[in-house]
């Protein structure tokens, strides 16, 4: 972290960023913008991005630099309009357990490191243009089990687009969509990750 407390982009940020340019379009949505590395991607392709933080120094460092993005301080969706609608909704949250000897509110993402990812996904439809996708990432250390299981009670459809292989980790790429066609799980088998369909409605 700098002085600023600001999330520096590391190897999650930047799988993210790689995604952005086949998704961005209209209006786009920034969740817990950090470094706003991810808002000024999407501007490449977006006509408006808007970039929200719980962090009021993130906001007010991230105006600085990029004036063209409407940042705001915000808890998940709480200083969002709930008739404003995102053609895309990015988030790179913290999903991390709680670290209680050294908490860090960007890093940390509850007790077992899903829940705030699971209080995002309980939310997210209110935001979302009928035809409208969010690009998630989060960790092995996550619960991805538990993840697909909100995805899945949600009623929405995803697909692992991207992956890396981290030392102690593995960072994962989704892209999830309002309409439950089909399903994707992730079977874990030591370290390998397969990709199966569930036909199930």
């Amino acid at each position: 972290m700098s002085d600023f407390e600001i999330y520096e982009p590391r190897e999650d940020s930047f799988l993210l960023q790689k995604q952005i340019k086949d998704y961005a379009k209209g209006d786009v949505l920034d969740m817990g913008t950090g470094s706003g590395i991810l808002a000024a991607e999407a501007l490449k392709y977006a006509d408006r991005v808007v970039a929200v933080d719980i962090n009021p120094k993130v906001i007010s460092h991230c105006k600085k630099l990029y004036p063209a993005i409407e940042f705001r301080e915000s808890d998940l969706f709480s200083n969002i309009s709930a008739d404003k609608k995102f053609d895309l909704i990015i988030f790179n949250p913290p999903y991390l357990p709680d670290e209680p000897l050294a908490p860090d509110i960007a890093l940390d993402g509850g007790p077992l490191g899903f829940e705030l990812i699971e209080c995002f996904l309980q939310g997210v439809s209110d935001y979302l243009e009928p035809d409208g996708k969010i690009l998630l990432l989060f960790s092995s250390h996550s619960r991805p089990a538990m993840i697909h299981k909100v995805l899945k009670k949600k009623g929405f459809r995803y697909k692992l687009i991207a992956t890396e292989k981290l030392a102690f980790e593995e960072l994962y790429v989704y892209v999830i969509s309002r309409f439950p066609v089909l399903h994707s799980d992730i079977s874990l088998d030591m370290n390998v990750y397969n990709i199966k369909k569930d036909l199930k409605p």
